[in-house]
Order: structure tokens, then C-alpha cells, then sequence
């Protein structure tokens, strides 16, 4: 009696639009991570501006970032 024949699994190899994706996501969660973790207001991106510390400072010290 014959064998089935098993076609084999393809290799996939992800396109542009996954690698946008994935590109997008990390530089999205660097970001992230710059204004919840790093930003002290004195060396902020934005110059001498305290706004973006003062927004995510709860969650600062809820997620264990420390400041002051």
C-alpha cells in the first residue's frame, strides 16, 4: 500500500509590513520607556520643562523608578 505523500511546511519569512511593525513597536516602547524611566525635567528632550515628569510620576514610582 503507497504512502501519503506529506507536502512540506514552507518557510515563512516575515514581509515589509511585519518588519514596519516591528521597527514601529520597539522605537514606540524606547519612547515609552524614555519618558516614564529617564525624563527628570532638567535634562528632558523638551529643555528645562518639568510637564512630562509631572504627568507619569505616580506611575514612575509605582513601576520602581526612582526620582528626586
Amino acid at each position: 500500500m503507497p504512502h501519503p505523500t506529506t507536502a512540506a511546511t514552507p518557510l515563512v519569512i516575515p514581509g515589509s509590513k511585519a518588519v514596519l511593525w516591528l521597527v514601529g513597536t520597539a522605537l514606540l516602547a524606547i519612547a515609552v520607556y524614555y519618558f516614564v524611566g529617564v525624563d527628570q525635567g532638567a535634562w528632558s528632550v523638551f529643555g528645562n520643562d518639568t510637564h512630562i515628569h509631572e504627568l507619569v510620576h505616580d506611575g514612575r514610582h509605582f513601576l520602581g523608578f526612582p526620582c528626586h
